[in-house]
C-alpha cells in the first residue's frame, strides 16, 4: 500500500467515485484529492496521480453504494458534495471507503464517525441554500422573450435550484447564473442545459441586464414592484435585524424590493 498518494480530481461527484474505482484498482490509501484546477502536477513527481472521470468506472462504484446504503444516506452524499470543497471532497472519500470495505450496510448510522456527522451536515445546509434560493432570487425579462436571475449561492447548487425553477416555470424559457461559480442553466420549456456566459461580471456588475438586450417594460415593473413592496409595509414594526435575519444582506444587491432606499437606509 502506497500512503499519501495524491490524486488529482475532476470537478464533479463522478470525478469522486472514479477516484475511490482507482484507488483500489492502484491497491493505494489513504490518498488526498485535490480538484484538478488546485495544483500543477509538474511542482511534483512520483506522488501524484491524475485521475481522469470515467463514467463506467464512477456507475460500478455508485452500484455498489447503493446495494449498502440507504436512499437517504445517498442522497445526503451527493448532496453535501455541493458544498464544493476539496476537505468535503477529502471525507466523503473516506466514508465511501468505509462503506465498500464494511462487509455490512449502516455505515450512515455510525454517528461517532465525525465525517458522518459532517456530511449529513453539509447536506443539511446545501439544502437550506437552496431553499433560501427558490426564494430569492428575482428575474428580469429580456426583449426576446427569456427571463434571467443572477444568483450568488454559497455552495455549488445550481443543479438542485434548476430542478425547483424548471417545475416551477415549466412554460417558460429562463436562464439562471451562478455569478461566483462562472456557469448556469437555460432552461428551454422542454428541458435545462449547461452555459456560460462572456465578461459577465464587466457587462452586469449588479446583476441588472443591460439596457440593449433589458424588456422595454422591465424598469417600469421593477418599480411597480418596489412601489408595491414600500406600500404594504407597515413602518412600525420594521425590525432591521429580523429582516437581516430571515433575508440575508448577500442577496440583497439582486432583489428588486430592496433596491429601494427605504429599505437600504432602514438596513444600516
Amino acid at each position: 500500500m502506497v500512503g499519501d498518494r495524491i490524486y488529482i480530481v475532476d470537478t464533479g461527484f463522478n470525478g469522486l467515485l472514479t477516484a475511490v474505482f482507482e484507488s483500489y484498482l492502484r491497491r493505494e490509501r489513504p490518498v488526498v484529492l485535490v480538484r484538478d484546477a488546485g495544483m500543477q502536477p509538474s511542482l511534483f513527481t512520483d506522488n501524484v496521480v491524475c485521475i481522469h472521470t470515467d463514467e463506467a468506472k464512477a456507475e460500478r462504484v455508485w452500484r455498489h453504494l447503493a446495494g449498502k446504503m440507504s436512499e437517504s444516506a445517498l442522497s445526503a452524499l451527493v448532496t453535501s458534495y455541493l458544498c464544493d470543497s476539496e476537505s468535503v471532497d477529502n471525507q466523503l472519500f473516506r466514508i465511501i471507503c468505509r462503506v465498500v470495505d464494511s462487509p455490512d450496510s449502516g455505515v450512515e448510522r455510525d454517528f461517532s464517525d465525525p465525517d458522518i456527522v459532517d456530511m449529513l451536515r453539509n447536506s443539511r445546509k446545501v439544502r437550506y441554500e437552496v431553499h433560501r434560493l427558490a426564494q430569492f432570487a428575482r428575474f428580469q425579462k429580456a426583449s426576446d422573450g427569456t427571463y434571467f436571475a443572477m444568483l450568488e449561492p454559497l455552495y455549488d447548487v445550481l443543479p438542485m435550484v434548476i430542478e425547483h425553477f424548471s417545475d416551477r416555470f415549466s412554460d417558460s424559457r429562463f436562464i439562471v447564473y451562478d455569478r461566483l461559480r462562472d456557469y448556469g442553466f437555460t432552461f428551454d420549456g422542454v428541458s435545462a442545459r449547461h452555459m456560460t456566459l462572456d465578461n459577465v461580471s464587466y457587462l452586469m456588475p449588479d446583476g441588472q441586464l443591460p439596457d440593449a438586450v433589458k424588456d422595454g417594460e422591465e424598469d417600469l415593473m421593477q418599480s411597480l414592484w418596489q412601489t408595491y413592496f414600500d406600500a404594504i409595509a407597515i413602518r412600525e414594526r420594521i425590525n432591521p435585524r429580523k429582516q437581516r435575519q430571515d433575508m440575508p444582506v448577500r442577496f440583497w444587491k439582486y432583489i428588486t424590493e430592496m433596491q429601494s432606499r427605504r429599505h437600504v437606509d432602514i438596513s444600516d
